[in-house]
């Protein structure tokens, strides 16, 4: 059975801490870009110190156009229209994903807190034009995908 999301309608998993997330995610040196999901929140954005509330972001790396955003409205059944991009980066469903389509790639990095599908918690890095999906406890990586190649 999966694991509920958390909202005014779930419990939260016993290990959930979000308290610590806000002080580990204000701390971070690196610039941080993030994109509002569903269960966002101005009182979210109030205590952190980056924008959270965009509804997408358009990122440009090593040639190639990202179309970041939660996958709640643009998904990969529902994919922007005109937007130019070669990655769709959704991270909704919490399930990692890497499918080649016509006209993009569909990308989900996966949970690190609320993963589904018996996936592990991850996160997932772009470096010099590779995805890697990462597990949060070992630090391994499980996947790789480079743009461009299939």
């Amino acid at each position: 059975m999966d694991e509920p999301y958390h909202g005014p309608r779930n419990d939260l998993p016993e290990e959930y801490a979000p308290k610590e997330v806000i002080s580990m995610l204000n701390s971070c040196t690196v610039p941080i870009t993030a994109v509002r999901g569903n269960c966002d929140a101005e009182v979210d954005q109030m205590v952190l110190s980056f924008p959270i509330m965009a509804d997408y972001a358009i990122l440009q790396f090593d040639g190639f156009k990202i179309f970041a955003t939660h996958g709640h409205v643009f998904s990969e059944s529902s994919p922007p229209a005109n937007s130019g991009c070669d990655i769709l980066l959704c991270g909704h469903t919490h399930v990692p994903v890497c499918r080649s389509h016509d006209a993009f790639v569909y990308i989900n990095p996966g949970s690190v807190s609320i993963p589904k599908e018996n996936s592990p918690h991850s996160y997932m890095t772009l470096q010099n034009g590779v995805f890697s999906w990462n597990d949060v406890c070992t630090g391994t990586e499980y996947r790789a995908y480079t743009f461009g190649k299939k």
